[in-house]
């Protein structure tokens, strides 16, 4: 039984307590979000011989490789509700293990029917993953404190581009192995750790604070009265039911600028490879006839963005939560996007296209501590949960939209430039919408820095 002695919370100190519950946490969440974004990004570096072994055009390959944001925005949202009402520790564990299967089960795909219901499927599966992880760590870190603790959790997006491009370029010299082609070893071995660490979680998430054997009474009270004094500053007490996400002219705006962010995002993750092969190799290459060896080289070399994405996610998480200040981090962000993708689509070297997919990345990566800290300060409960799913399911349609979007015009125009051009003008026009976010944010409710 906890005591309810206000004078015993009243000793905790705050700024060791979150940098408690983020060792215990985040390096976790991060491993398991690697697992799942290499999963779903993977396709990438498997096209580099894939679509010459199964003969699939641009089109054919925008359209499955994002396809799997259809499936996975049209079960967002109810996906997100369900980890509210199951919790989150049954609730992701479903969810990595379904999604282990679908992508092992990728290995199996013999042409554009079945690519494109499988990536369907395991955006199916995988729905729910990571509004999941943001709502889950409401419960932990109040608005102040959440952008440093999103900024270092998201980071598992670009550093999963640094692990998994080499590993990727590596399971494409098993090709013959057994009998099968080095993609289909690239979906087996990368499968499998996911529907693994699926079982894990059973064992070592906790659904809440109050769960963690690892906190005292004095934290669990302490960080209790924080999180119940940040969500009423921000409304977020008030604002608690599904209808209110729906009814919030806020979630409608954050839901287009991610849109927007995320077709950059997944053009980068899917069509860099690519792209930066037809710069060393020609037509020839990007249409996918490329050797092992020269696809492990451009997986090398496709780490470079995502190194440095990874750096300043962490830092624009920080300088965001020091000063406060959400809106012209995410606009300045942006701007760096359109420069970087504006930049690929005019050179025709591939330093410089590196260089340019190297500011896009950052630009697009760095957004997520700040741009996540608004949604669930404003909304708590299966508001804060309908409220990032809203975002998720609407900007998934943008992990549609960018790979497509490149491919189509690739196949029409015999050329990268104007998919990459078109991205970086929609890049600005997500920089112009930040002009209607909330400015800086509001102080701190209790001293939680000594």
């Amino acid at each position: 039984m906890r005591s309810n002695d206000p004078q015993r919370s009243q000793s905790v100190d705050g700024a060791r307590l979150y940098s408690k519950i983020a060792w215990r946490l985040i390096p976790y969440l991060f491993l398991l979000y690697i697992l799942a974004y290499l999963d779903r990004v993977n396709v990438g570096f498997a096209a580099l011989e894939m679509k010459h072994d199964l003969g699939l055009s641009n089109t054919v390959y925008g359209t499955g490789a994002g396809i799997f944001f259809l499936g996975s925005a049209l079960f967002d949202l109810p996906s997100n509700l369900m980890l509210v009402k199951v919790g989150p520790r049954r609730w992701i564990a479903r969810i990595m293990i379904s999604w282990g299967i679908l992508a092992t089960g990728m290995m199996f795909v013999r042409g554009p029917l079945s690519f494109y219901l499988l990536r369907f499927l395991l955006g199916v599966c995988e729905a729910g993953f990571f509004p999941g992880m943001i709502l889950y760590l409401t419960y932990w870190f109040p608005s102040q404190e959440r952008a440093r603790a999103i900024a270092k959790f998201m980071t598992a997006t670009s550093i999963a581009g640094v692990v998994g491009a080499p590993i990727s370029g590596s399971l494409l010299h098993l090709e013959g192995l057994m009998h099968l082609h080095g993609w289909q070893w690239l979906f087996l071995a990368e499968g499998i750790p996911s529907f693994l660490m699926g079982f894990s979680v059973l064992y070592l998430l906790k659904d809440k604070p109050d769960d963690a054997g690892w906190l005292s009474d004095d934290e669990k009270l302490w960080l209790d009265a924080e999180l119940a004094r940040d969500r009423q500053a921000g409304g977020a007490a008030d604002k608690h039911r599904l209808i209110d996400a729906f009814k919030a002219p806020m979630i409608w705006i954050l839901a287009i600028i991610c849109f927007l962010d995320q077709i950059g995002v997944y053009t980068v993750n899917l069509w860099m490879p690519l792209i930066l092969t037809s710069f060393l190799h020609g037509a020839r290459a990007a249409n996918g006839s490329l050797s092992p060896a020269d696809a492990s080289r451009i997986a090398t070399y496709a780490t470079v963005p995502y190194i440095a994405a990874a750096i300043f996610t962490v830092a624009i998480g920080y300088s965001s939560d020091r000063t406060g200040e959400r809106r012209w981090h995410i606009a300045g962000c942006m701007i760096l996007s359109a420069i970087g993708f504006g930049w690929a689509g005019a050179t025709h070297s591939f330093v410089a296209a590196l260089i340019g997919f190297t500011l896009a990345a950052i630009g697009y990566w760095s957004i997520m501590g700040p741009f996540w800290t608004l949604p669930t300060s404003m909304l708590g409960g299966r508001a804060a949960a309908g409220g990032v799913a809203i975002i998720m399911m609407i900007s998934g349609a943008g992990g549609f939209v960018g790979p497509y979007l490149t491919g189509r015009l690739r196949d029409l125009t015999h050329s990268f430039s104007g998919g990459l051009y078109t991205i970086a003008a929609l890049a600005l026009v997500a920089a112009a919408m930040c002009g209607l976010l909330p400015g800086r944010a509001k102080p701190k409710l209790s001293s939680t820095r000594p």
